[in-house]
């Protein structure tokens, strides 16, 4: 069994639902995997309220998924899919995860949108990370066997928090240039065939397989254009930047 400092990545991406990391962040996770640094994604649900898919064919996408990305972590919670709630359980649940991986970066969705699972995952991730740097709350390994016995593990807080804003429409903090991974992460959402090909299961509510490819293309071209790239992925920070340097600043003004 490794060790957590074995497990320790730099970035974890948290979502509610499979495919959701693909959407929103895969790019930037697959550039960072490029770079050497460990990721992992950890999602809420198993998707078993998806009306396309069982949780199972969706376990296997994820994992397919997970493989082009490059990431080397990925965990899905019990969290009924259609009911992520912040409950202390559910917070437990999520701060154990952080505690295991001890990520240096953490990805969260934006607090707002239309899915209630999808802005309740986020306020759900944030509460879990102070939870999970409480050094007097004792947290065991998640999941464990009814009745088993195993050390708490360390505290630990991620040092960044950034939200992925692509399911809402507001203007990013900044954006990932994801020119270069754009191919592949168009793969990984591809990967969840259960979701993505022409069927009669939510024809109405999925669009048809051509267009997929020309609306994630339209929006990674559009954040892309704020950074002056071409295809981008967009972020939101709560606290300030800090600048050391006026001359390294990236994108051009005028």
């Amino acid at each position: 069994m490794m060790s957590s400092q074995d497990q320790s990545l730099a970035i974890l991406a948290i979502a509610a639902h499979r495919d959701d990391v693909e959407q929103t962040c895969g790019g930037t996770l697959l550039k960072a995997a490029q770079r050497g640094q460990r990721t992992g994604i950890l999602d809420l649900t198993q998707g078993e309220m998806g009306t396309r898919g069982t949780a199972e064919e969706r376990a296997r996408e994820a994992s397919d998924a997970a493989t082009i990305l490059g990431s080397q972590w990925r965990r899905a919670l019990d969290i009924p899919d259609g009911r992520v709630e912040n409950t202390w359980e559910n917070r437990l649940k999520v701060a154990a995860v952080i505690r295991e991986t001890r990520p240096r970066v953490l990805i969260l969705p934006y607090w707002k949108g239309r899915h209630p699972d999808h802005y309740t995952a986020s306020i759900l991730g944030y509460e879990a990370c102070f939870l999970a740097g409480l050094a007097k709350l004792a947290i065991s390994p998640q999941p464990v066997a009814p009745k088993s016995e195993s050390q708490p593990l360390a505290p630990h807080r991620p040092f960044k928090i950034v939200y992925a804003t692509l399911y809402y429409d507001i203007r990013p903090t900044f954006v990932v240039d994801i020119s270069e991974q754009f191919e592949a992460k168009f793969a990984s959402i591809l990967a969840y065939k259960s979701q993505f090909s022409n069927q009669d299961a939510g024809k109405d509510l999925f669009p048809a397989h051509e267009e997929i490819r020309a609306r994630v293309d339209a929006m990674a071209r559009f954040y892309g254009m704020l950074g002056g790239v071409t295809h981008a992925e967009p972020f939101l920070q709560k606290e300030v930047g800090l600048v050391d340097d006026l001359l390294a600043i990236p994108v051009k003004s005028i």
